[in-house]
């Protein structure tokens, strides 16, 4: 059995991480497992928990959250005629591919090399959000044949390994391709139910020593949960915010956060 003084702490923290993911969701639409991840690394190494293993739980639970946030947004957006079904099925098996790829390697790999990983690609994802501009191009049409493969089973193995969704790197990926900016937000909230449902389901599966309490296989249930609860509550403030104030400096501000945040992961995995 868990220690009960470490109950209220663990729900004290989670219900912070919950709101502010939604809250950054809302404004900024950027995926809650760049936030997550790192939040309940430093949750459960704040409240005792360690080993070589935990890495992946963060990873695991984030990825089972964005199952919930994915399929509300796919829905929303589809409603709008929004999302382009054409890409989703061109794509979606080979990133689907990718994230079990992921979730394999992943069940394999210690916390440090997670760390490590999260944190290299962190970094990249950060300078792209500060100095990315709208105009940039690569070609007018989306990749096809092997470089479609390719770059799909790429997105879904790097997304599992980060534990995000499909805004990460969707949204700029179809940008750089000619995809209108709204579609291209909408088809990558698919992206992620395409990479999030069979790697969850698969942590579900993977066990994992020395997890924090009421962990089932690598999902941790209560930080699932809250977290779910929290962002639900938190993301239509964000929303709100995001159309009362210009979103573009805070774009900027958020990016050198998740680039402190991913350093941080680097130092960590490096043992200092």
């Amino acid at each position: 059995m868990p220690d009960p003084s470490l109950l209220l702490p663990m729900l004290a923290l989670l219900l912070a991480i919950g709101a502010f993911a939604g809250i950054i969701a809302g404004l900024l639409g950027v995926g809650g497992g760049l936030i997550l991840v790192p939040a309940y690394l430093y949750a459960f190494e704040t409240l005792g928990h360690g080993g070589p293993a935990l890495m992946r739980v963060c990873l695991a639970t984030s990825l089972a959250t964005i199952i919930v946030t994915s399929l509300r947004s796919v829905h929303a957006h589809h409603g709008k005629g929004a999302v382009d079904l054409g890409i989703l099925r061109q794509w979606g098996p080979w990133i689907a591919l990718g994230a079990v790829a992921g979730t394999l390697a992943a069940s394999g790999l210690r916390s440090g090399v997670l760390q490590a990983i999260f944190g290299t690609v962190g970094v990249a994802v950060g300078l792209y959000m500060a100095f990315g501009k709208a105009s940039w191009r690569l070609g007018e049409r989306m990749p096809r044949g092997a470089a479609r493969g390719a770059t799909g089973i790429g997105m879904g193995f790097l997304s599992v390994l980060m534990g995000i969704g499909g805004g990460t790197f969707g949204v700029p990926l179809m940008s750089l391709f000619n995809v209108p900016i709204h579609r291209a937000v909408a088809t990558a909230a698919g992206f992620g139910v395409i990479i999030a449902l069979p790697s969850a389901l698969l942590f579900l599966l993977t066990p994992t020593d020395a997890a924090p309490p009421w962990t089932v296989g690598s999902v941790n249930l209560p930080a699932f949960g809250i977290t779910i609860a929290m962002t639900l509550l938190t993301a239509p403030l964000g929303v709100r915010l995001a159309h009362a104030m210009d979103p573009k400096p805070l774009k900027r501000v958020f990016a050198v956060f998740i680039m402190i945040v991913a350093l941080n992961m680097l130092r960590k995995a490096a043992g200092y």
